[in-house]
């Protein structure tokens, strides 16, 4: 698969199938993704890559915090409710993926089931928890070059018959996944991504999201 292809054709995939995921694929999609820029190559990222018995205990503890009503605890800024064009986007791809799945809008069991379901790393063999150096918490440079190492690793995985979804919701809980995933105190939990085979079976996976023209998001300035 080429990059062209990799690019266009990859989409978040949130139905997986039981395999696992060799460890020795899983280290190439990794230093492949450690090509990623950073601001003056300072690589401030570190990926915790979880599977078996403790990816089960994050999604035990990830899930009964959330049922008993514990409030998420992120060890990053949230961005807060999204309003205007930022809602609207996001709107638009829940209902995509509510009618992928027959989620009718009033039934709530489903719809808890499907909340939840990102709390659980969408059930994934892998999650791929990503941290940064907390001596560089201050700013936000750390924060995007982070962005790119974790598209580093979508892509790659993709590109390698692996489908993947970078997953904030299984990091709300963030003292969960540091007791189970044994993350050092001088790092950061900021997201993680949920990793593994597709089932191809799975509806909402056949889901892709419409993406802006060039001409929305860019402008071109002293071309002819």
């Amino acid at each position: 698969m080429d990059l062209d292809q990799a690019i266009s054709e990859r989409r978040s995939i949130r139905g997986f199938k039981p395999e696992p995921v060799p460890r020795a694929l899983l280290e190439e999609i990794i230093e492949l993704a450690n090509r990623a820029p950073s601001s003056m190559n300072t690589q401030p990222w570190h990926f915790h890559v979880l599977t078996g018995a403790p990816l089960e205990a994050v999604r035990r503890g990830n899930s009964e915090r959330m049922l008993s009503g514990v409030p998420p605890q992120r060890e990053i800024v949230d961005h807060g409710a999204y309003q205007g064009v930022h809602r609207d986007r996001q709107v638009e791809i829940a209902i995509q993926l509510f009618e992928a799945m027959g989620i009718e809008r009033d039934n709530k069991e489903k719809r808890q089931d499907w909340v939840m379901r990102g709390f659980r790393q969408f059930d994934a063999p892998v999650s791929v928890v990503v941290t940064f150096d907390k001596e560089l918490q201050g700013g936000t440079i750390a924060h995007f070059d982070l962005g790119a190492v974790t598209y580093g690793l979508v892509l790659a995985a993709w590109s390698r018959g692996l489908g993947a979804v970078i997953n904030g919701q299984g990091i709300m809980q963030s003292p969960v996944v540091r007791e189970h995933a044994g993350i050092p105190d001088d790092q950061v939990i900021l997201t993680c991504v949920a990793l593994g085979w597709p089932d191809e079976e799975f509806s909402a996976n056949s889901v892709v999201s419409r993406r802006r023209d060039v001409s929305e998001t860019a402008r071109f300035v002293g071309f002819d």
